[in-house]
């Protein structure tokens, strides 16, 4: 029973690790693309006295499709921000104990709270078929507030599976 349920908590493991990777790999591709519209931005209005609402818009779209679709990935990675002055003197199974607790105490129900009102504000969104309020902004504002949800959703999963990889630190003795 004990070896079905480490099969099980490694397989899960894999599986988001890796959703989570490639998520965070595709989407640190907006990076460059949010540069390269920055850099049009600036040039446009500086040389040709143009500028658009909507390029302003998108820049925060696609800053924000960064900003959550990255954190998932940015947790697995252990780049996320933390007080590392003591943790980082840890040994691993307290550096486990403490990736546990925190993560069942105030990760997973933190995500919980942020999916059930990311989706509700996202459901509204789409309900009526928000967008820019400013003339010339995107037409198509709910797309963007759907990333909240979702980004969560993916941070939630990688949580689980921090978590697991905390318990198997247990499980090895």
């Amino acid at each position: 029973m004990k070896q079905t349920l480490l099969v099980y908590a490694q397989k899960y493991i894999c599986a988001v690790d890796t959703l989570c990777e490639k998520i965070g790999k595709t989407v640190a591709w907006f990076t460059t693309l949010l540069v390269l519209l920055i850099v049009w931005d600036v040039i446009a209005r500086y040389w040709f006295s143009f500028t658009s609402a909507g390029i302003v818009e998108l820049e925060w779209h696609l800053f924000a499709a960064i900003f959550l679709l990255s954190t998932a990935y940015t947790f697995q990675k252990d780049r996320h921000v933390r007080v590392d002055v003591w943790y980082s003197r840890q040994s691993l199974r307290t550096k486990a104990f403490i990736n546990l607790i925190g993560g069942i105490l105030f990760l997973l129900p933190l995500c919980i709270v942020c999916i059930v009102y990311g989706a509700i504000y996202a459901y509204q969104a789409w309900w009526f078929q928000e967008g820019s309020p400013d003339a010339g902004g995107l037409p198509y504002r709910f797309i963007i507030k759907s990333f909240t949800p979702i980004g969560i959703f993916l941070l939630f999963l990688q949580g689980i599976s921090e978590i697991l990889k905390a318990l198997l630190i247990f499980a090895k003795k």
